[in-house]
């Protein structure tokens, strides 16, 4: 339970500088920021199997991970 809790703040952090750094456009750190809560988010997902958080977040990953891989 404390992990969880303290996945999505970091993750909700993660994407919420990810979007500020995209309204700024500074790229591609922005990518990496976003990309980060994306996963952390797709964890949490997947911890508390909320089939929601795990289709929006785990729809997410492979644009990410296809861009820098």
């Amino acid at each position: 339970m404390f992990i969880k809790k303290y996945v999505k703040w970091i993750s909700t952090t993660l994407v919420l500088i990810g979007i500020l750094l995209t309204n700024l456009d500074i790229y591609p750190i922005n990518i990496y920021f976003h990309g980060l809560g994306v996963i952390g988010w797709t964890i949490a997902g997947f911890i508390s199997n909320d089939k929601a958080i795990l289709t929006n977040f785990g729809l997410q990953v492979p644009p990410v991970l296809n861009r820098h891989l």
